[in-house]
Parts: structure tokens; C-alpha cells; sequence
């Protein structure tokens, strides 16, 4: 039986791992499920630690989507009960997870009965309860780590997830996918005014898409204006 760590490369399961290696648990695997839509500083922080681990004598192992991200939400055929048919799933988040339960699928699949560690902070406790699984372990909850705690730990360990000036973990709740919808307007606003580039990359993504970004018609275009008209409203009360 082997010891594996699921990493996103993200606050918590970055801490989890760190840690794990500090206080010499067994590990022998670190796995991580690259859905291709992951912020540049995701790809900075695995590349960082990959020399820890290989240091170690710790397996890296890396998954891919059967089919990529683009090609699944735009172009896949789908036979809806709803909808009917029709091609591509359209934007992952909300009620439509299917890039979330793809990697999990995956990681279920590649993981088998091995031991998993999984970075699932002590404060979140409805995740800790959905995952509970006998293969499946929850160090940072055993720890009494919480997620202010975790990101704590890995800043002092030089970890900042920078994007250019901006430091993604203070300008967004969770750094999940760059093209999820679950982010929030706040999120949305300060893609918006600190992260142009990915504002840019989610344009594109609704431009092939009739289905708004954010519920209630709020495409990212509208978003835009929005954000726009609000930046217009603020420099003239500064006057």
C-alpha cells in the first residue's frame, strides 16, 4: 500500500504537504490533477517544490483530462435531458461541476485503495464530512490547521502565489480555476481591476458561449460594463 498526497498547489494542500514532509509522515506520492486552466502561479508553486520532492526520493505524478477543458465545454456532444442535444457543457461551476467531478473521478481512479492525504483545512467542515472515505485522510483537520492558518504557514515558507504585482490569495476567496463561475462579483470585479490578463481570457471564453458567465444574464461583457460604469461613478464622487 502506498501513501499518496492529492496537491492542487493551493494554500492548503501546499501546507498539507509541507508539513506531512516536516513531521516525517509516510509518503511516497504526491498526485496532482492539471485541468489546464490553472492560474500561472498555481504552475510557479508546483515548480518550486518539485526539487523538494525529488530531493526526497517523493514520486511525482501529474493528470490530464481525458479531453481539454476548451474542447469539453464548447465542443463535446451532449445528449441533455433538459436541453437535448447540443455541444459542450458550457461554464463549470455551480450546479454544473463537470470539471470538478472529472478530476475527482481521476484521482479516485489513479489513487485506487491507497492511503490519500487530502488538504482539507479543520474549519471546512461540510468538505471534511462529503469526503469522508476509508482510504482518505484529512491531516490538516487532525493538525487543528484552518485555512488562515495554512495560508499563514505557507507565506512564511516564501510561497505568495504572485501574478505580476498582485498576490492572488488577497484579491480571491479561493484560487481555484481561473474560469470558474462559483468566483463571486468581488472576485469577478478585482479580475476585473488587478488581473487583466485573465479578464481578457474570460471574454474569450464568453464569446463562444450563449450561456452568461454569472447567473441572471450577467454575461462577463455586462460584467464589464458594470465594472466599467461603477470606476466612472468613483472618480466622479472623487471630484
Amino acid at each position: 500500500m502506498s501513501y499518496i498526497a492529492s496537491v492542487s498547489w493551493g494554500k492548503d494542500s501546499l501546507c498539507m504537504l509541507l508539513e506531512l514532509i516536516e513531521r516525517d509522515y509516510p509518503l511516497d506520492e504526491v498526485v496532482f490533477f492539471d485541468t489546464g486552466m490553472e492560474f500561472q502561479a498555481i504552475y510557479d508553486t508546483r515548480d518550486k517544490v518539485l526539487p523538494l520532492l525529488a530531493e526526497k526520493g517523493i514520486i511525482y505524478t501529474e493528470l490530464k483530462p481525458e479531453h481539454p477543458f476548451e474542447w469539453t465545454m464548447f465542443e463535446k456532444p451532449v445528449n441533455g435531458t433538459k436541453n437535448g442535444f447540443h455541444h459542450g457543457y458550457s461554464w463549470c461551476g455551480g450546479m454544473a461541476r463537470w470539471g470538478t467531478t472529472e478530476k475527482l473521478k481521476a484521482l479516485d481512479q489513479y489513487c485506487g485503495d491507497n492511503i490519500v492525504y487530502v488538504g482539507i483545512a479543520h474549519d471546512e467542515t461540510a468538505r471534511l464530512e462529503k469526503g469522508r472515505k476509508s482510504n482518505k485522510r484529512f491531516p490538516l483537520a487532525d493538525w487543528g490547521i484552518h485555512e488562515g492558518m495554512a495560508l499563514i504557514r505557507c507565506y512564511q515558507k516564501g510561497f505568495w502565489w504572485q501574478e505580476g504585482n498582485e498576490f492572488l490569495y488577497g484579491l480571491l476567496d479561493r484560487v481555484s480555476c481561473w474560469c470558474c463561475t462559483n468566483k463571486n462579483l468581488k472576485e469577478l470585479r478585482r479580475y476585473y481591476h488587478y488581473l487583466p490578463e485573465y479578464w481578457e481570457r474570460l471574454k474569450v471564453l464568453q464569446n463562444q458561449t450563449d450561456r452568461p458567465m454569472k447567473g441572471h444574464g450577467k454575461s462577463v461583457f455586462e460584467l464589464e460594463e458594470r465594472f466599467r460604469s461603477e470606476a466612472r461613478e468613483a472618480q466622479e464622487q472623487k471630484r
